[in-house]
């Protein structure tokens, strides 16, 4: 496959990713047993006293990475660092509502509410907007 493009953007970075990675998955553990964790069927990720969980719309699945190793690992358009303990699926939100202090609550598909602390929200509004962003 050859890919040509003016100028690197998130959606040429999209489609690098997929074709890289077209299943890519995680193995992760839920009750004494492995679970295989399909990453288009990631919510957000979050890690908690030391412990990093992958929430799926119906599913709570631990996994043995840091949230560093798994930016790394999943370095796509559709994941984002929203906070220092979260991860989120961009793909997976619902609704989006600023609040105080420039930070932004994100509504899930499942319900759920993440928020999006100041420190990352401008980098999340540049992403939104199609803009180039860190990597």
């Amino acid at each position: 496959l050859i890919l040509r493009y003016k100028e690197r953007n998130p959606e040429i970075d999209y489609i690098m990713n997929f074709m890289s990675f077209p299943e890519k998955k995680l193995i992760g553990q839920k009750e004494g047993k492995q679970v295989v964790i399909d990453i288009n069927q990631i919510l957000y990720i979050e890690t908690v006293e030391r412990k990093t969980f992958v929430y799926l719309e119906e599913d709570v699945v631990r996994v043995e990475y840091t949230l560093t190793q798994l930016e790394r690992m999943l370095n796509s358009v559709r994941f984002f660092r929203c906070s220092k303990s979260m991860i989120m699926n961009i793909e997976k939100v619902k609704v989006l509502s600023s609040l105080a202090s420039n930070r932004i609550d994100a509504t899930m598909r499942n319900g759920e509410h993440i928020l999006i602390s100041r420190t990352y929200a401008s980098e999340f509004r540049r992403r939104l907007k199609g803009e180039a962003f860190d990597e």
